[in-house]
């Protein structure tokens, strides 16, 4: 029997070593949740925006004039 390549002996210690594995599928799951989460925000960020906007004038309002007036 012949011995293997060293490059070979690297690949197949490489392809069988997990280490490492658990904390890469962590990283892959929030990336699968996130990105498209990203998307939308990116789709719709005009909406967002105004929505935003019309919300902040609202709290607005009403903090300038929190009560109504009891004359």
């Amino acid at each position: 029997m012949t011995d293997r390549p060293a490059w070979l002996k690297w690949l197949t210690a490489l392809h069988r070593d997990e280490r490492g594995a658990e904390g890469l599928e962590k990283v892959l799951i929030i990336a699968a949740v996130a990105l498209p989460l990203l998307g939308l925000l990116i789709a719709y960020r005009k909406e967002i925006n105004r929505w935003v906007n019309d919300t902040w004038g609202e709290v607005r309002t009403e903090g300038e004039q929190p009560f109504d007036q009891p004359f």
